[in-house]
């Protein structure tokens, strides 16, 4: 197994030298659920705040370009793209799953380190953002499945979540 990149010889947390590496356009893709009952997603339309989905939308989008702010050994990266994606899950009650958003996020650049980050961040903070857009209604939401989906471009290569 690799020795975690983040760490000196010493032990001491550092951010990785990544000035050596060759600028290639790398994407990755993160996804998160946010698990909701059925009347608060009947709700999302009548928010008063705001459509919730839209409001998460964009959150994701600026926690993306936050991301160096937010996680101490990022590198600042200048994001090509940057999109999320917040789609309504009903709950099928067949195949006993419940209901919620599905919050896609994929980021792009053309750098010499991955946005796997950029990614997880974005989607991470679009299901806050549904969370809180929503606790009023219930405060027993949960956020599971915070994944990396996929990731291309860069030395170690393509990543696809179950392959």
């Amino acid at each position: 197994m690799s020795k975690l990149s983040h760490f000196n010889d010493a032990g001491e947390a550092h951010m990785v030298d990544v000035s050596a590496k060759k600028a290639t356009r790398r994407e990755a893709v993160a996804e998160a659920f946010v698990e909701l009952k059925p009347e608060v997603l009947d709700a999302l339309p009548q928010n008063p705040k705001g459509n919730p989905l839209e409001v998460a939308r964009f959150a994701g989008i600026m926690a993306a370009k936050k991301t160096a702010e937010l996680i101490p050994m990022c590198h600042p990266l200048p994001l090509s793209f940057i999109d999320v994606e917040a789609t309504v899950v009903y709950p099928a009650e067949l195949l006993n799953t419940p209901g919620g958003v599905r919050i896609r996020a994929t980021a792009a650049t053309i750098a010499g380190t991955g946005v796997e980050m950029e990614a997880m961040t974005a989607a991470s903070v679009a299901a806050l953002t549904i969370y809180d857009m929503t606790k009023a209604l219930d405060k027993s939401i949960r956020i599971r499945e915070l994944v990396l989906l996929s990731k291309s471009g860069g030395k170690s290569g393509d990543y696809r979540r179950g392959e």
